[in-house]
């Protein structure tokens, strides 16, 4: 593997809030119900100040870089105050500089909104918003077990942009238990009517070790998901927004920050349970760290649980399973830059994909064709 040059690669930051006010029957992510129903001053502040010693133990990955992009995900980070997050920005700017225009992404429920204005959060520095919707439908919400209503997503949105968010996104899921084609039409009608300007639209899927996967829902057939599918991509096509990757619609620019994943990027990452991906140079790694809030709170700060170098045979899997997510792909020239291997070396199984008419017929871009994503994974199944 040749030397990497990491000034070459953008270093974004992830930010792991790991309660939420109640598990939802779906979720497979690393989110735990906040302790007493309500997260206290105290706890806040506590776990502020573990993630700002969580992030000077990692200072030396950043290489010279500034911080590219912020994504705070969870659980529900809106949990936490504006006040807090300010604090936060405050210290981690003293330590690594923020790019300008740095794009900071707060997940946001819309059924904890309550507690603080969203314009409180944009005089913080957060400049771009993801709503947790997921549906605007009652029953559906019901079953997914979320806390908020219709009402309240809808309200959500309408109050981010009065608060002054020109970056909007919604989450929504289709292929709900019951979820009918008309149902899931009118769930992207509403985020779209309301003032979305970024939709994240992906199909439930049923994860191990949550309540769905122990008591399987009633999910619709395949007929009926091939449909909402093709007639939900047409209609956000006629709205005027953009597919750029597999679940990702815009209407504004992308998201920098998931953009950054996609195209193998560098990214620390602070949190209980929070996953990381720096490029050293001598070689790319992934990290890990401490699950359980109390276990990354026990010991200040928490410690990695896994740090593993991504095996030479391994790299060109992983870069392809997220450049090819994109619709239109990356530069060829980013493979080098990003993997540390020549992609001539891959020139035999390129060639193939590009004569099956998956790939397109470019050899300065790696891009899948549309017959290409829709066989998305057996293509990446050429680079295992």
């Amino acid at each position: 593997m040749s030397q990497f040059d990491p000034q070459n690669i953008p270093l974004s930051l992830y930010i792991h809030m790991p309660w939420c006010v109640r598990k939802c029957p779906y979720c497979d992510f690393n989110s735990h119900a906040v302790p007493d129903g309500e997260l206290s001053i105290e706890l806040e502040q506590q776990y502020l100040n573990a993630l700002l010693a969580d992030f000077v133990t990692q200072l030396d990955y950043a290489q010279g870089r500034n911080i590219h992009s912020i994504f705070i995900g969870g659980g529900t980070p809106s949990l936490i105050s504006a006040q807090g997050y300010q604090w936060l920005f405050r210290q981690l700017q003293q330590h690594l500089a923020f790019e300008d225009g740095c794009e900071i992404t707060l997940e946001a429920n819309p059924g904890t909104l309550e507690h603080q204005p969203f314009a409180d959060y944009l005089v913080a520095g957060i400049n771009r918003l993801s709503l947790g919707v997921q549906s605007f439908d009652e029953a559906h919400l019901q079953r997914l077990g979320r806390i908020h209503s219709a009402n309240n997503a809808v309200d959500a949105i309408i109050q981010a942009k009065q608060a002054g968010f020109k970056r909007v996104n919604v989450d929504l899921m289709h292929g709900l238990p019951q979820q009918s084609i008309e149902q899931a039409l009118l769930d992207l009608r509403l985020a779209v009517e309301n003032g979305a300007t970024h939709i994240s639209w992906y199909q439930l899927t049923i994860e191990p070790n949550t309540v769905f996967f122990r008591t399987q829902p009633t999910l619709p057939d395949e007929e009926v998901l091939e449909q909402i599918q093709l007639q939900g991509e047409a209609y956000l096509r006629a709205q005027g927004f953009e597919n750029y990757e597999v679940s990702a619609w815009r209407k504004e620019q992308p998201s920098a920050h998931n953009l950054n994943y996609w195209q193998f990027g560098d990214y620390l990452a602070i949190g209980a349970g929070a996953h990381g991906k720096v490029t050293l140079p001598e070689g790319v790694y992934r990290f890990q760290k401490t699950r359980l809030p109390k276990d990354y709170l026990a010991k200040t700060p928490a410690p990695m649980v896994n740090w593993q170098q991504i095996a030479a045979d391994d790299m060109p899997f992983e870069f392809m399973m997220n450049a090819l997510r994109l619709n239109e792909g990356v530069p060829a020239v980013e493979y080098l830059k990003r993997t540390g291997q020549r992609l001539d070396a891959l020139d035999a199984i390129l060639n193939k994909l590009r004569q099956q008419k998956l790939l397109v017929e470019d050899e300065i871009r790696l891009a899948c064709t549309e017959q290409g994503h829709l066989y998305l994974n057996s293509v990446l199944d050429h680079f295992l």
